[in-house]
């Protein structure tokens, strides 16, 4: 099959297309974050460290939540999704009118945890309702909504902040609100969703632990770069005399070619290999992130361009190997990957930020060329698709042997 009619089948799966609907709408409001910083820092008299701990409270509230809540979608299913998101949009509507700086980051870590309990639940439909000659290609198609989402998260945040200041956080409530309530309604309406049915007995093979370390290693390294550039993409570019027009759109088109690159590069991986392709654009990340710092202004866009397209697209990669490698708890496997990799870069912001204090921001930033380096190694060690299938068929035969038989016990009903 041909990759536009390969792309064009992935989109006509319309459960699929929802759920990348829902996607699209929280990342909106991941993106919307490092436009506000200038404003915060303004507003609340913060340094670059204090703006970092708002990004790591929403961040971690996000991402250390995320195995918790896959765990959940694994046991109960994803009826309530909708709900996560309209949670997550009430209270980044309510971020801008925070009284104080301890209140601010109260909120960011509320709005978070709506954000970390949509994230497995979604993955897993997504997982769930692919194709399996398309697995590649409709986990990347569903990732790519979310940063598309997360790419137009800075034009709408600098637009709103222009038009309302910072309590047009208040704005944001509307998105959240109604595709929140469409997935509510489209999830009471799908008796044969995947997760409705029921759930087959896990298998008793251990899970690779050694293989999936390595998966969610890689998936925290290749997340520093990306988050490290893109939040302070916006304070660098104002210190330099840039409009928050210029940085504004520069950040969306760093973040919409990171979704061209994850739509490629599945149709890429689905032919070829993921380990292949994951190898290749993280080599290629090295020259892009060096190039990016040291050229600032209109060269920018070209560079920039390249680090979204390549450091980001590896992302659904990694993530649909998590879910084959823990088959049968696919939900925990989502929130582990997207867990630890969110946290890993929330965690980066504010060692940047405080860097960025002692030094300045361009030579903060040239220390994520050895993070970039160090992620190139480990994943070296990632597993081959053939590998991954034997991991899988082994979880099979297991879940297929029978359970032992209970020897009866005398005098007593081994009835339920």
């Amino acid at each position: 099959m041909s990759a536009a009619r390969s792309f064009r089948s992935v989109l006509a799966n319309r459960p699929l297309v929802t759920m990348a609907s829902g996607h699209f709408a929280v990342d909106m409001y991941s993106g919307t974050f490092p436009v506000m910083y200038p404003a915060l820092r303004s507003a609340y008299g913060l340094s670059l460290a204090d703006v970092g701990l708002v990004a790591l409270a929403y961040t971690a509230a996000s991402s250390l939540s995320q195995p918790i809540f896959g765990m959940i979608a694994d046991r109960y299913g994803t009826r309530w999704i909708g709900f996560t998101q309209i949670w997550c949009a009430m209270l980044f509507a309510t971020i801008g009118f925070a009284p104080s700086y301890a209140m601010l980051l109260a909120l960011a870590f509320l709005a978070g945890l709506g954000s970390g309990a949509f994230h497995p639940m979604g993955a897993m439909e997504a997982s769930a309702l692919a194709a399996p000659d398309q697995a590649n290609t409709s986990m990347s198609m569903y990732v790519s909504a979310g940063t598309i989402g997360f790419a137009l998260g800075p034009v709408i945040g600098a637009t709103i902040l222009w038009l309302f200041g910072l309590h047009g956080t208040l704005v944001m409530l509307v998105p959240g609100i109604l595709i929140g309530s469409y997935l509510l309604r489209v999830m009471r309406r799908r008796p044969d969703a995947p997760v409705r049915q029921r759930p087959a007995r896990r298998s008793r093979a251990a899970i690779p632990l050694g293989l999936v370390a390595i998966v969610v290693a890689v998936m925290m390294l290749r997340q520093v770069p990306v988050v490290g550039v893109e939040s302070f993409l916006p304070t660098w570019y104002a210190e330099l005399g840039y409009s928050s027009a210029f940085y504004s759109t520069l950040a969306t088109v760093m973040v919409l070619s990171s979704a061209v690159g994850a739509l490629g590069v599945g149709q890429f991986a689905d032919r070829y290999g993921r380990r292949a392709v994951i190898l290749v654009t993280m080599t290629l990340t090295v020259p892009a992130v060096w190039a990016f710092i040291t050229f600032p202004g209109p060269w920018a866009f070209l560079f920039g361009a390249m680090i979204g397209f390549l450091a980001s697209s590896s992302g659904p990669l990694l993530l649909l190997m998590a879910q084959q490698l823990m088959k049968g708890s696919a939900g925990m496997a989502s929130g582990l990957i997207l867990g630890f990799g969110f946290i890993s870069g929330g965690i980066a912001v504010p060692v940047l930020g405080a860097a960025a204090d002692a030094s300045s921001i361009p030579a903060a930033l040239y220390g994520l060329l050895g993070v970039v380096a160090l992620s190139l190694a480990v994943a070296w060690f990632l597993p081959t698709e053939s590998r991954v299938r034997a991991v899988m068929e082994r979880r099979d035969a297991a879940a297929a042997t029978p359970e032992p038989a209970v020897e009866a016990v005398p005098g007593r009903s081994n009835a339920a």
